[in-house]
């Protein structure tokens, strides 16, 4: 109950208290206002004129196209020549199994040996494999040159963006099984 007269009174307060906020401090706000409106100078500065454009003369019409397709058809054809290392894998020869796998999928997980012939055992997913020396592995025509206990050498042979053939190395290390 007592709450019920403690809120109508407490808003009629409040509506009193408002009202008591009328004219005399609009008039004050308003005359402020415009006192400072009167005051206040706003600065542009000037822009500057802007550049005078000189049209450009092209003076190449006489000369040869430089974007003939025939021009740069020779043209690479001529740089082809020059750079032909003679360097290309045999794609005639039968692919081996691991030579489907990319090499980030392959894992050197250990060694074995056989009649005095060092093999690298090579897992893909959950399968082991056996490489010898001078198996092809991975997806870039990767030949193994070295095994050793600890890594897989592998001399890959792949496309330039000129579409020559280079070699590069590249190793597989062992991996330590996890604990």
């Amino acid at each position: 109950m007592k709450n019920i007269v403690i809120k109508p009174t407490l808003c009629l307060f409040l509506a009193l208290s408002l009202s008591a906020c009328g004219d005399s401090q609009e008039t004050e706000l308003r005359a402020w206002m415009a006192a400072e409106k009167s005051q206040a100078k706003a600065v542009i500065p000037k822009i500057s004129p802007p550049k005078v454009y000189v049209p450009f003369a092209y003076g190449g019409k006489e000369s040869i196209e430089p974007f003939d397709p025939a021009k740069l058809l020779a043209v690479l054809a001529r740089l082809k020549a020059e750079s032909s290392n003679g360097l290309k894998p045999d794609l005639t020869r039968p692919r081996e199994a691991l030579e489907s796998f990319p090499m980030d999928s392959l894992k050197m997980v250990g060694t074995i040996e056989k009649n005095k012939l060092v093999y690298a055992l090579v897992q893909v997913d959950k399968t082991v494999y056996q490489a010898k020396l001078g198996s092809y592995l991975g997806q870039n025509f990767g030949m193994i040159t070295k095994i050793s206990e600890n890594e897989i050498e592998i001399k890959e042979t792949v496309q330039d963006a000129a579409g020559d053939w280079t070699e590069r190395q590249s190793k597989l290390e062992l991996q330590e099984a996890k604990k």
